[in-house]
């Protein structure tokens, strides 16, 4: 685990929330030179801390705002399937995060399509198509009440 200063936690916390900005306005921000704040950056990109920059979709503007979580058990919990399945999951472009777990199942996956339909379609023709799917439970979505893709330092 890399040591984070203040400073760091707080370039984290405003590029999280805008990472858009030119490395002159966290300067401002922090109150500190825009090169020491580029160079922050740099070494929390070498260190892995920061993975990666992305744009943030508005499902509903791009249809797809039907959001579904989907617990899959595998007929067997056997290396050979695990590792069959994540192989599988990973080409389902609807398939947004699958994460393997403790419990009753062994998968819940995040899903967007655009409705009902479109998850009947995707269940029926790509999920339960796969090898060695025990079952499955679907719970859909009613309301956001919070989303953030930030972590809290």
């Amino acid at each position: 685990m890399v040591k984070l200063d203040e400073t760091d936690a707080k370039l984290l916390t405003l590029l999280q929330a805008d990472c858009k900005k030119t490395t002159a306005a966290y300067a401002h921000t922090l109150k500190l030179s825009t090169t020491a704040v580029y160079e922050r950056i740099k070494r929390l990109e070498r260190s892995h801390i920061i993975t990666g920059y992305v744009a943030l979709i508005d499902k509903e503007r791009v249809g797809k705002a039907f959001t579904v979580f989907c617990h899959v058990k595998l007929s067997q919990h056997i290396k050979e399937y695990v590792l069959k399945f994540e192989r599988e999951v990973l080409k389902l472009e609807a398939v947004v995060e699958c994460y393997h777990t403790s419990g009753d199942y062994d998968y819940i996956l995040k899903i967007h399509v655009s409705g009902m339909e479109a998850y009947r379609d995707f269940m029926v023709t790509k999920l339960t198509a796969l090898d060695n799917i025990g079952s499955t439970q679907s719970s859909f979505v009613i309301n956001e009440v919070r989303h953030t893709t930030a972590i809290n330092l």
